[in-house]
């Protein structure tokens, strides 16, 4: 019985948030900016697009736009996520975002080099939270692609109890989105390098993460910064 769920809720729950969340996150005020930024690895032909975890739900959504590929979990949970990134124009590859396992790299290496921009959870999976991993770093340096950072920011949102507090942006909420610099990677990199690549890439995530959050009155998204009360 356990397998005959699990079969109806892949089959009908990713369908279902897509539709959802299309109607739910459209009816958010956005605010990009940096778009020449984005123009300018799209003139390229694609990149690398790293964002933080918190973000996830939204970026997925709005990354829809551009042609592009996503890691997802290889777990049996990790179908849920799998079919709804398919349902919103993303290519797969299954492996470890955490880990960025070999074989994962190389799929996603493969889909870059094909025109297809890769969407990457900047602090993995599993952490620590607005931490940079090495996995982004590693992707531009072998496809030959532009880093392009992005960061967002929502007046009001859920926080779910996760490691990284995932946030949930409510109805109509104005949120602002923000593409940093392009970031070029040299193909032939040492472990020092990657580190100070790596440390490039966190500064510049954290310091637009701090701008756009400071724009909205806090610090952060996290738990000791109070989301600003409704008013009226």
């Amino acid at each position: 019985m356990s397998d005959l769920l699990y079969r109806i809720s892949i089959a009908i729950a990713p369908r279902l948030y897509v539709v959802l969340s299309s109607l739910w996150f459209g009816t958010c005020r956005l605010e990009v900016r940096g778009q020449e930024n984005m123009d300018k690895m799209l003139a390229h032909g694609a990149g690398v697009v790293p964002f933080w975890h918190y973000s996830v739900f939204y970026m997925i959504y709005h990354l829809r736009h551009y042609s592009g590929v996503a890691m997802v979990s290889a777990s049996k949970d990790g179908e849920y996520l799998a079919r709804v990134v398919r349902l919103l124009n993303f290519e797969t590859v299954r492996g470890s975002s955490n880990r960025f396992g070999v074989r994962a790299l190389k799929g996603m290496v493969d889909h870059v080099k094909q025109g297809k921009n890769a969407g990457i959870v900047a602090d993995g999976s599993q952490g620590p939270p607005l931490k940079a991993q090495p996995g982004a770093i590693l992707l531009a340096a072998k496809s030959g692609s532009p880093i392009v950072p992005v960061a967002w920011a929502v007046k009001y949102a859920k926080a779910f109890n996760s490691w990284d507090r995932t946030l949930l942006p409510l109805p109509f909420s104005p949120m602002i989105l923000q593409y940093g610099e392009p970031i070029w990677v040299e193909p032939e990199l040492t472990a020092e390098t990657v580190e100070q690549y790596r440390q490039q890439l966190e500064t510049v995530l954290n310091t637009m993460y701090r701008q756009l959050w400071g724009e909205f009155g806090r610090e952060g998204h996290g738990k000791e910064n109070e989301k600003p009360k409704r008013s009226g």
